[in-house]
């Protein structure tokens, strides 16, 4: 069955995204990576993962900040501390932060499956760490963290267990270490809860498709020569907006002779005719992510821009095809082409050209796809499993290249693309050219040469 595809508002004559089910299963899959590992606490800073774990936002605009940061442990539900209004907002609105915790009935370091017992505590709370350090060294604010964490843990007896942090501040590490808390990677807890999308999950990431579909549509009408990568950038993020989209992260807009080697960044370059020219867009659709990219040629393409296509799509195909329950990452990259089949030494200088990786409340999410790691470490692909693969070809003449990118959900069948405008072959955008013979083709080479003895293939006059 298709997966459905809804429009963003709730209604009350169909049942479409459920979130009191969605935090709650996000919440259940992360207690169970918990249970499953070492640790007996995990503590966040990244905002994926304390999204994930308290399905608490305050906008984008601190996503690289590190001042948040949530705590869940074995023996209580989710704990964040926020600026103090956000966290007086989140008592208010956000209802799931229970104002009970479950504290442990035994001995400090007593076992963390021991007894428990409610306590009455809001799971929001005031508070902030370093701000990337900009808060004067002097002022403790390291060491007021590492207190409060230190609080929780012997609460609920865990003191003694590691507490698994995902990315942390250098004098937070060190102060939480001084407060004689075991600290150890907890990343991969977090990314493994994450690495199966809950059925609510996939109508995100779905419906985060289906708004990028509109913004290239708008694209393909838009592109033309005289229009700068910068303003192709301002019409897809105006098009995301318009349709409800939380961040627009990134529109990768790289055109002509830009395209090869991929600089991976806009600028402000004219498009020119005969120019190919790709995208990649990334946005968050309440938190679900998409990474998109589609090639055009914009009037025409030289027949080295065409042939780079095919290529790059019939890696796609190769890879698509071997997608199901069972498969590996290794099995993907191994019809991939090895680095040095277009032009690199080695898998290192091509990373992230023939390349595959999961999508969800971040971009680069598990499982990755890629030569340099997935041979030696396959990763088997499950039901639920959501990933965008990619694949790049330079074109012959030196010039052009081209950028093809699927996100796909694996199902019990096999798999279903859930990235919708067209890619099948190489689109020509831009205004179709009348000359007095007819149209111009949208196959030809940028400059032409026609008008001379050897172009039209007979003798000099």
């Amino acid at each position: 069955m298709p997966i459905a595809t809804y429009g963003p508002n709730s209604v009350d004559w169909e049942t479409r995204i459920d979130f009191g089910r969605l935090r709650a299963e996000r919440l259940a899959r992360l207690r169970e990576q918990l249970d499953e590992s070492a640790l007996g606490a995990v503590l966040a800073f990244d905002f994926a993962n304390i999204r994930y774990m308290s399905a608490t936002h305050i906008g984008t605009w601190a996503t690289d900040k590190l001042i948040r940061f949530a705590l869940l442990t074995r023996n209580s539900d989710p704990i964040v501390w926020d600026f103090g209004s956000a966290a007086k907002h989140h008592q208010l609105f956000n209802p799931w932060l229970s104002t009970t915790t479950a504290e442990a009935d035994a001995d400090p370091h007593a076992p963390h499956h021991g007894a428990v017992r409610p306590r009455a505590e809001s799971g929001a709370r005031a508070g902030i760490s370093t701000l990337r350090g900009a808060f004067h060294a002097g002022a403790g604010i390291a060491d007021d963290v590492a207190a409060k964490i230190k609080r929780e843990l012997e609460k609920f007896g865990l003191l003694g267990e590691p507490l698994g942090v995902d990315v942390v501040e250098m004098p937070v590490l060190a102060a939480l270490q001084r407060a004689g808390v075991t600290v150890a990677d907890g990343q991969q807890v977090f990314l493994e809860a994450r690495r199966v999308k809950t059925a609510d999950e996939i109508s995100l990431l779905t419906q985060a498709c289906s708004m990028v579909d509109a913004a290239y549509a708008d694209l393909y009408e838009f592109l033309r020569p005289g229009v700068r990568e910068n303003e192709a950038v301002g019409l897809v993020a105006k098009r995301l907006y318009d349709l409800g989209s939380e961040y627009v992260e990134g529109v990768n807009a790289i055109s002509g002779e830009r395209c090869s080697p991929h600089p991976h960044v806009f600028s402000d370059r004219v498009i020119r005719p005969g120019d190919p020219a790709f995208f990649d867009i990334l946005h968050s659709h309440q938190g679900y992510r998409t990474c998109y990219y589609r090639t055009f040629a914009v009037g025409s393409a030289s027949r080295a821009q065409r042939d780079a296509y095919v290529r790059a799509r019939e890696y796609m195909d190769q890879a698509i095809a071997l997608v199901k329950p069972g498969a590996t990452t290794a099995n993907i990259v191994s019809v991939w082409p090895r680095a040095q089949e277009f032009g690199f030494p080695d898998e290192e200088a091509a990373f992230a050209l023939q390349y595959g990786h999961g999508v969800g409340l971040s971009i680069w999410e598990k499982p990755i796809f890629s030569r340099l790691v997935s041979r030696d470490h396959p990763e088997v692909l499950e039901v639920g499993n959501v990933f965008a693969l990619e694949t790049y070809w330079p074109s012959a003449d030196g010039i052009g290249a081209a950028r093809i990118e699927e996100e796909l959900v694996v199902t019990p069948e096999g798999c279903e693309v859930i990235t919708k405008f067209p890619a099948e072959e190489l689109l020509v955008a831009g205004p179709r050219y009348l000359a007095v013979g007819g149209p111009l083709p949208t196959v030809r080479e940028s400059q032409s040469h026609l008008n001379t003895a050897a172009g039209r293939g007979g003798a000099s006059a």
